[in-house]
């Protein structure tokens, strides 16, 4: 009997041969596809180059589809995670298979087969033939393309995982795929992104349906809270909108389609239902068969009066809203899940890369909150290992040599009855770990040399460190990891985010009140990096309020702006390699030698000449820095 790889072997051999393709010996769904491609035209031996729309359109796309796209990019960072090894990229495009997103890893950026992978390609298996993305939009379910399966050779190196994902009106939304080198495969990415997949209908059934009632049921009570609960949004008279897909599995073919009643499913009366949810978290539900559930409504409180629900909904206190832009509706997300977890005194850790605004968030925290005392921010990296306990716990008089008179109360009492955060918390040693641990476990304060003390205090850890990887190396505690996140978040990087602009005016805003910008000048800024985030982003901000005589910063001034740091940026990063700070024509062709040496692939380029993407555009275009 032959194995898979024989048979694609045969498969192909037989199609060279006799230009007949053998059903027998491949997959229905990669046979189908391999006759669509061969239907179209398509000549595996002349494969095209992926169709490449261009940034405008590009961009465009991106912001319509900016809901889907951040929660999108939520669940790629953790699929990221998730997938073990290297060689993998994680991508999401729209139902046309236009390629949106990615995240990889630096060994699969490097690969040639990651050259023509990037947003902006469109993948149809119309013009790129069989392959995950393109073939999942087709099909309209998850599909795995291994190796040789791709109808094109050149990308028989890959192997593709990709699952649709769907609206909450049944039509496709998106496709999310995770390919890696044939030798990479893993069993369990096929379940990890199907999983992804749902989190994500599930995320777009919620934000669809927030203003509505929000049902969460299940068989079994423990998966409730799991993706396989099933999700009814209804009306305030019991009116259903919409189910997902895991409620018409669960509900057996009852009526739950849109327009029917609450009481043609279930044989709870649904007044009664919305009366106990207001008291009760779970409550029991049956439905018109006798099968049994076990409910929830998940946002109860904002129907606890079901007459008065078309009373406006009461403003956030005052300064909460306007301190973290949210435009972005995974960063929307965040920002509530923050919000209520501060309120509960719930350990939070925030992650994300330097300059996303983790500080920003945990001062967001405190203030939605509605806590009293103070926000101390702590810098666990900047404190001496000799004498980070006594900063944080205190120390009575005497306790060591060099302790003032009269002791210190410690930044933890200074916190009472405020938020302590914690920046940087992977860089706190082990030994003082133990001693964080045992505070989470009564709140108690113990004094260096002093006797204990109770405090209340709203904990929120922050790190752009991989606390996995320092779990694993043995410089970070797993278990006080588990105490931490009670709720944990991960800030994307300023160039995932859908809502740019608006951060951009709230900076300018915050620098100059009477200043703004062009949108030209808006979209030239898009267009960079931002390694440094947001941090990167104000100073950049300062500079032109300083550079533009008016109140109207245009795309000129940034480009003089930007032309004038990549100088800088170039005389630091590349004084060894012959460049500097202004790019003559003879030093615009180092550039373009490289680039074209590279396989025209910008971010190879600019690792090698040791330079910013930026630079490597504007050499691209022309320009001079």
């Amino acid at each position: 009997m032959l194995t898979s790889g024989r048979r694609i072997d045969s498969a192909w051999m037989t199609l060279e041969q006799r230009g007949a393709l053998p059903a027998e010996l491949l997959s229905a769904d990669i046979y189908d596809s391999w006759m669509r491609c061969i239907s179209l035209g398509l000549d595996t031996l002349r494969p095209p180059s992926p169709e490449l729309v261009s940034s405008a359109v590009l961009r465009q796309e991106q912001q319509r589809c900016s809901l889907i796209r951040g929660l999108a990019l939520a669940e790629m960072h953790t699929l990221h995670q998730q997938i073990a090894g290297s060689n993998f990229m994680i991508a999401f495009a729209n139902a046309d298979g236009l390629l949106l997103d990615i995240i990889s890893d630096s060994s699969f950026s490097d690969t040639s087969d990651a050259a023509s992978i990037r947003p902006g390609t469109v993948w149809s298996e119309a013009s790129c033939g069989t392959n995950g993305l393109g073939t999942a939009a087709y099909l309209k379910r998850a599909i795995v393309v291994h190796g040789r399966e791709h109808f094109f050779p050149r990308y028989s190196n890959l192997t593709c995982i990709a699952a649709p994902i769907f609206a909450p009106d049944g039509e496709l939304a998106g496709i999310l795929d995770a390919s890696s080198d044939c030798m990479s495969r893993q069993a369990h990415t096929q379940a990890l992104v199907a999983m992804a997949a749902t989190q994500i209908e599930n995320g777009l059934f919620r934000e669809y349906h927030r203003g509505n009632i929000l049902i969460a049921f299940h068989n079994r009570g423990e998966y409730l809270h799991t993706l396989s609960a099933g999700l009814l949004a209804v009306d305030n008279e019991g009116r259903i909108l919409a189910a997902n897909r895991a409620a018409s599995v669960l509900l057996h073919g009852l009526p739950a389609s849109p327009g029917r009643r609450f009481a043609d499913v279930f044989r709870t009366k649904f007044s009664a239902f919305v009366d106990e949810g207001r008291h009760k978290e779970r409550q029991r539900l049956q439905d018109e068969v006798g099968s049994q559930f076990v409910a929830t409504i998940e946002n109860a409180r904002q129907f606890s009066m079901i007459q008065a629900v078309s009373r406006p909904r009461p403003p956030a206190p005052k300064g909460v809203a306007t301190q973290f832009v949210s435009a972005d509706p995974a960063i929307a997300s965040v920002v509530q899940q923050v919000g209520i977890a501060a309120v509960r005194k719930m350990p939070i850790l925030i992650r994300g890369e330097t300059g996303t605004g983790k500080e920003q968030l945990a001062r967001h925290a405190h203030a939605a909150s509605g806590r009293a005392g103070a926000f101390v921010p702590v810098n666990c990296a900047a404190l001496p290992d000799s004498l980070i306990e006594a900063e944080l716990f205190g120390y009575a008089e005497g306790a060591f040599t060099g302790a003032k008179k009269g002791g210190a109360a410690g930044l933890f009492k200074e916190a009472d009855g405020g938020t302590l955060f914690l920046d940087e918390i992977g860089d706190m040693p082990v030994t003082l770990q133990a001693v964080l641990l045992r505070f989470l476990d009564d709140w108690t304060v113990r004094p260096v040399g002093g006797t204990k003390r109770q405090v209340d205090v709203l904990l929120v850890s922050a790190t752009n460190a991989n606390l996995d990887d320092s779990i694993a190396k043995g410089r970070f505690r797993s278990d006080l990891l588990f105490r931490l996140n009670t709720l944990e978040v991960t800030l994307p990087p300023l160039r995932e985010r859908s809502d740019f602009a608006e951060i951009v005016r709230h900076l300018i805003h915050k620098i100059d009140p009477l200043m703004d910008l062009t949108e030209g000048a808006i979209d030239r800024l898009a267009e960079l990096d931002w390694d440094g985030n947001i941090r990167e982003l104000r100073n950049v901000l300062s500079r032109l309020s300083l550079a533009e005589p008016g109140d109207l910063i245009c795309e000129t001034s940034v480009e003089s702006v930007l032309a004038h740091s990549g100088g800088e940026r170039l005389t630091g990063k590349a004084a060894g390699g012959g460049l500097k700070a202004n790019l003559h024509e003879i030093q615009r062709s180092h550039v373009l030698t490289a680039y074209t040496e590279t396989g025209n692939n910008i971010s190879k380029t600019a690792r090698r000449l040791g330079v910013s993407r930026n630079t490597i555009y504007r050499a691209l275009r022309g320009n001079k820095d």
